[in-house]
């Protein structure tokens, strides 16, 4: 079976695998079957996976199986490989470099690579102010360091999160996180100083965001105290939550009031950066300058790469030492990195994700105007999710959600759920794919709601 056509290429150009939905066997089929058997006796029971199937390849918009099947992404392995997989710049680079030497641990010998991601991380994320970066491992390291970069700086140890947040698995970002299953259960005792107020999610609470904000506000002047607060942290847009977008003036209330009471403002990019949203980071769209920004996951096309980047008195709180991390910018993910921002640069992938966003509300809102079911749709560029409400009473339908997601796996397009109250579906596509296999996956979507 040859695998690689030639003359297919991605928006972003490069040959890559050819551009097809393609079941050749139930999912999974034997070879991944077999695959999966093995997974089962051999890894942790908690490492769990969504797709039944083991691959073998992936770029474009599609993720191809053992046994040939050829499945529309429409997930990009959570948003991580946003350029595509295999995007033929970040493929090179990490030859090159791997070629050159693999790793030597910055903190002992430095290379110029981690200092070019520093300085591009400095140069893009938003403020107009002196900035530094310090790299990591993966969005949870990067959310830790930033809380403690905050503590260092302010002398003082609270930290508030939000209703719906989600920043990680570790102890602390188990803690930062609303969700208690399947990230917290049975995992405490948590970090201690870590408090939960509520957000604003527009379809739910019907708040305006300045009413979200003061009721925010209150709950934490009332019951921490600025005084005792380090840090507020939250994803401009929430993620795991169910792709929460706050309304209009929440963030902006927020920052002002984390700026009066020299409290540091965190924003979590770990899932929205690097053009997913439309703009190169989330903030942007709300008109915010956090003092500190988490990265991961787009940012270095699949590499565990992670990064904090903020005001320069802030990230230079902690003594020499105090930040760090045997494997924290590799250097082959740096050079994943540094080719990634390249393409994110210079291959138009920012006008793409908007463009992926218009041809996904247009259809779903389609679809909406004869299945009440839909009840909200949202997000913004290529960061959009449905929710799936009764179409009577409007309470989340999560059974729903499972059906449909189900039902789209097995016709193989990769969709991804989440929320809260597990009802929402996401659509996270690669930037690279094209309009055809995106209005594909949206037909499945379809005709799996009108079975459902």
């Amino acid at each position: 079976m040859t695998l690689i056509d030639e003359t297919s290429t991605t928006p972003t150009g490069g040959p890559t695998l050819e551009q097809v939905r393609r079941i050749v066997t139930e999912l999974p089929g034997p070879r991944s079957a077999a695959i999966l058997a093995r997974k089962a006796d051999a890894v942790a029971a908690g490492v769990a996976h969504s797709m039944p199937v083991s691959v073998v390849a992936a770029g474009g918009g599609v993720v191809v199986d053992a046994d040939g099947n050829s499945l529309i992404d429409l997930g990009s392995g959570i948003a991580v490989t946003s350029v595509g997989n295999a995007h033929p710049k970040v493929a090179a680079a990490v030859a090159a470099q791997a070629a050159q030497f693999t790793h030597t641990c910055f903190m002992v010998s430095p290379y110029e690579s981690y200092v070019d991601v520093a300085e591009a991380l400095n140069r893009l994320t938003p403020g107009e102010f002196p900035k530094k970066t310090a790299l990591f491992n993966s969005g949870a390291e990067a959310v830790e360091n930033a809380v403690k970069i905050a503590r260092k700086h302010t002398g003082r140890q609270a930290v508030v999160a939000f209703d719906h947040g989600y920043h990680g698995r570790t102890n602390l970002t188990m803690a930062l996180t609303a969700k208690s299953m399947p990230y917290k259960a049975g995992f405490g005792p948590f970090a201690p100083e870590v408090y939960r107020v509520p957000g604003s999610y527009p379809y739910r609470d019907g708040l305006t965001g300045a009413e979200a904000a003061k009721r925010a506000i209150t709950l934490i002047e009332k019951q921490i105290g600025a005084d005792s607060l380090a840090a507020v942290i939250i994803e401009p847009i929430q993620g795991e939550g169910g792709f929460i977008v706050p309304a209009d003036g929440f963030l902006d209330a927020i920052v002002a009031w984390c700026r009066d009471n020299g409290v540091v403002f965190i924003a979590d990019e770990v899932q929205t950066g690097f053009a997913r949203t439309g703009a190169m980071f989330a903030s942007e769209i709300f008109g915010i300058e956090p003092d500190l920004i988490t990265t991961a996951k787009g940012i270095a096309a699949g590499l565990p790469l992670a990064g904090v980047t903020g005001r320069a008195e802030i990230m230079d709180a902690a003594h020499a030492g105090g930040l760090g991390g045997t494997y924290g910018g590799n250097p082959i993910a740096c050079a994943a990195a540094l080719a990634a921002i390249d393409a994110f640069e210079n291959d138009g992938l920012v006008e793409r994700a908007r463009q992926i966003g218009e041809v996904l509300t247009t259809r779903l809102r389609a679809i909406r105007e004869s299945d009440p079911r839909l009840g909200d749709i949202r997000g913004h560029g290529a960061m959009i999710a449905v929710e799936f409400v009764d179409g009577e009473t409007g309470a989340p339908d999560a059974a729903l959600t499972a059906a449909v997601a189900k039902a789209c796996v097995a016709e193989g397009v990769i969709i991804l759920t989440c929320g809260t109250f597990g009802n929402v579906i996401r659509f996270l596509p690669p930037l690279s794919i094209g309009d055809d296999l995106l209005n594909e996956g949206l037909d499945v979507l379809a005709t799996a709601l009108q079975r459902a």
